[in-house]
């Protein structure tokens, strides 16, 4: 099946690179990328990184709302930048 996905750029680059390192198409590292994600399921709603160190329920809502500003800010570097 084929689908249209909006990537971030630096994730892009970083995707090609590492399909390239590996001697793979873009297509076959997206599809194992997310066979192993699919996998694995984590428990819903819960940032990977809560697993190991407990989801602190009573601020849980709050760590979500952390997580999220924190991916949020980490869309907007500019790669350019940073050379």
């Amino acid at each position: 099946m084929k689908t249209t996905l909006e990537i971030p750029e630096l994730l892009f680059r970083k995707a090609k690179a590492a399909a390239a390192a590996r001697g793979q198409t873009l297509k076959q590292l997206v599809n194992e990328a997310l066979r192993d994600k699919l996998a694995k399921p984590e428990k819903e709603g819960q940032p990977g990184w809560m697993k190991h160190f407990g989801a602190m329920k009573e601020h849980s809502a709050e760590l979500r709302r952390i997580d999220a500003a924190i991916n949020d800010e980490f869309e907007r570097i500019d790669p350019e930048a940073w050379k």
